[in-house]
């Protein structure tokens, strides 16, 4: 398998030209599926402007100047996905990956001190001796105890992921739609529509207009207001 791929075939989220060169990396297997994120190497590259080329940002991130949710990454091609947070101590600056009205992926500035991630509850499953373990949207696993449903989103601490909150995937919690057309969009959850059939979920959203979308494309960010920011700058 092709450890790369042209340009032209990369997903529209990717913020990159598409005539510059024949070739890109290709994501490796990780957190994220290679239709939701981009490598780590364009990020650095495209999107940060660190460096010029992608020899200096694999020795950019050999020397551990680049953080990924507060951990040092050296894989040039780690997928990186929606709210990750990509920090570069030497500037001082932390960002988090955010998608736009276009569905492309953008970096939002963040302000010094803490920073928090958010995570999606994927699925949940019950280990030996009952105990719940959370699968999110981040690639990792915690054990948790308590109410957790599929949909809800949970604040993390980085770099260890401490659960420190829980945004529940309910009506009248602000929520961020991340792909289809409605991509960028924020509102409240107006209702949640079951479907009782192969086909998803489907949500409806009230904010500045109100509109539908499905389950899937829905992350909760707040109560009533975002516990992220949203903001772009790149």
């Amino acid at each position: 398998m092709s450890r790369h791929q042209k340009r032209v075939t990369v997903p529209v989220s990717w913020p990159i030209s598409r005539k510059i060169h024949a070739w890109v990396a290709k994501t490796s297997p990780g957190p994220h599926s290679a239709a939701n994120s981009m490598p780590l190497v364009m990020v650095v590259r495209d999107m940060l402007k660190l460096v010029d080329n992608a020899r200096e940002a694999r020795m950019a991130l050999h020397e551990g100047k680049v953080l990924v949710d507060g951990k040092v990454q050296k894989d040039y091609k780690l997928p990186i996905g929606i709210f990750d947070v990509i920090s570069v101590p030497a500037k001082n600056e932390q960002y988090r990956m955010l998608k736009d009205e276009k569905g492309m992926f953008y970096l939002s500035l963040l302000e010094s001190g803490i920073v928090r991630k958010l995570a999606r509850v994927q699925n949940k499953t019950f280990l030996k001796g009952k105990k719940q373990q959370l699968n999110l949207s981040d690639g990792s696993n915690k054990l948790a105890e308590g109410e957790f449903k599929v949909g809800d989103s949970l604040v993390l601490s980085i770099p260890d992921k401490n659960i420190e909150d829980r945004i529940s995937f309910e009506i009248g919690n602000l929520a961020m739609v991340v792909g289809g057309k409605h991509s960028g969009q924020t509102g409240k959850i107006k209702e949640i529509i079951t479907v009782r059939s192969s086909q998803p979920n489907r949500v409806i959203i009230s904010g500045d207009r109100e509109f539908e979308t499905i389950e899937d494309y829905v992350y909760m960010i707040g109560k009533d207001a975002p516990v992220i920011k949203l903001g772009a700058v790149r």
